[in-house]
């Protein structure tokens, strides 16, 4: 028998970073896309604007009902 205990995923930033696992989970993040050169950082043109983003995180299950990881 497998008892799967369902982990709170946080709804926001301020939530996520009390916790070291989403912490880590969001470093590596950062890190991939860095290391994939996701995007380069540059001046914004007059007359434009930001687009927002914003973290979305998810528990990532095994199929025995383990945590694979945390994805964010």
């Amino acid at each position: 028998m497998v008892a799967i205990t369902k982990i709170v995923e946080p709804s926001s930033f301020h939530e996520a970073v009390k916790d070291p696992s989403w912490w880590e989970a969001m470093a590596a993040e950062i890190k991939a896309l860095e290391l994939n050169k996701t995007w380069t950082i540059v001046n914004l043109p007059l007359g434009r604007r930001l687009v927002n983003c914003k973290w979305v995180y998810k528990v990532k299950y095994n199929s025995n009902g383990t945590i694979q990881r945390y994805k964010a």
